[in-house]
């Protein structure tokens, strides 16, 4: 080819693509969580060290937040906590409190933030990070029930109940403020109704006589036996 001739403008370079500065980092999408593995026969699961799904149901009082907390807290892998109730607080104006009565907003209201605890939790699992979520699910509504945290977490959840006696949850429940106080009345019927997963094939935890780091170690034994041998539900 001749040399370009005089006055004419100079070849152009290629231009490199600019990097990318948004600090952008792709996540792998979340999907139902798997059931995990079973260690193999000869080694001892430790729930301690595994990405995990967790579950944890009880009635008002029962404990549940400040268990998950405590669980969250010590563990050797990144794990999240995911409440149910501070996810449906999450709406304020508009609230509707089951408290006030059980009706067509305040299901729809759960219905979506047990949805939206479900999308965040396949998203953490995705990504490496266990999660705890708690919710006082009814063994006997399936409304508020099980069938709803399967779909919409995956089957790979691990159901845990934590039920201590209808004194214990009174007490507890007394210490509590604002909306999350129930009356002793209301206390008695959920624990009652509570009572219905005993005979469900589902673990339970009496932590009547057990502080929170005690309930998180056995909580940690339950997880172990629910790995190696996953409860049908």
């Amino acid at each position: 080819m001749p040399p370009p001739g005089p006055g004419a403008p100079p070849p152009q370079a290629s231009v490199p693509a600019a990097p990318d500065t948004t600090g952008h980092v792709p996540l792998p999408p979340g999907g139902p969580v798997a059931m995990p593995s079973a260690p193999p026969a000869t080694a001892v699961p430790d729930p301690a060290g595994t990405t995990l799904a967790v579950l944890l149901i009880g009635p008002a009082g029962a404990g549940k937040t400040s268990v998950a907390k405590y669980w969250a807290d010590h563990r050797r892998v990144p794990t999240a906590h995911i409440s149910l109730d501070d996810v449906r607080e999450w709406v304020r104006s508009g609230f509707a409190d089951p408290q006030s009565g059980w009706n067509d907003n305040s299901e729809a209201q759960y219905r979506l933030a047990r949805r939206t605890c479900g999308f965040a939790a396949r998203n953490f699992l995705a990504n490496g990070i266990s999660c705890i979520l708690d919710d006082a699910v009814f063994p006997d509504r399936p409304v508020v029930g099980l069938g709803g945290w399967k779909r919409h977490v995956g089957p790979g959840l691990l159901p845990v109940v934590l039920l201590p006696g209808l004194d214990i949850v009174l007490e507890r429940n007394a210490e509590r403020t604002g909306n999350r106080r129930l009356s002793d009345e209301e206390v008695a019927r959920i624990h009652g109704r509570m009572a219905g997963w005993y005979g469900s094939g589902l673990p339970i935890i009496d932590n009547s006589q057990l502080d929170v780091p005690e309930t998180a170690r056995v909580l940690d034994d339950v997880l172990a036996r629910s790995i190696a041998s996953p409860p049908q539900w």
